[in-house]
């Protein structure tokens, strides 16, 4: 089965935002694949994501709520066959924390080959919470596209 594990800092706005993103369009399409997420911080354990990441997502009927922080593990680099962060330098940390095998991490806009940029900036700082929306949408419509492809 296709495992598909999302990564940002924190675990609080982006990768959060991306699993609901994907929970609710890869059901709408059909598709029946496992999802988490998680970040490479252990700043907010156990915490939920951040109001206005909730509340962002609310409006745009993607449900946030029930999902807790946690911080990524090596085991991750085996359940999953997708890893997808959503910045160059949480690229950079994933990989670091990567054993000598496993799955590769790559941006989760590398699926959305039309947009101008690699990196979803963290909401956190620029307070522009539909702007993250927007882009998660972009990179998980070009994956939702790659997974219906026959393999």
């Amino acid at each position: 089965m296709t495992r598909i594990l999302f990564v940002c800092l924190g675990n609080i706005c982006r990768s959060p935002t991306a699993l609901a993103v994907f929970r609710k369009l890869s059901s709408d399409a059909g598709l029946s694949v496992d999802a988490d997420s998680c970040g490479t911080s252990d700043w907010h354990l156990g915490q939920p994501p951040y109001l206005p990441s909730i509340e962002a997502g609310l409006k745009r009927g993607y449900d946030l709520r029930s999902q807790r922080v946690r911080q990524i593990t090596p085991q991750d680099f085996t359940d999953f066959s997708h890893i997808l962060v959503m910045d160059r330098a949480n690229l950079l940390d994933t990989r670091a924390l990567k054993p000598a095998s496993g799955t590769e991490p790559q941006l989760l806009l590398s699926y959305a080959p039309n947009l101008a940029r690699t990196d979803i900036p963290d909401p956190w700082h620029t307070r522009d919470f539909d702007g993250t929306i927007d882009l998660i949408e972009a990179g998980i419509t070009g994956l939702i596209k790659s997974l219906q492809l026959p393999q």
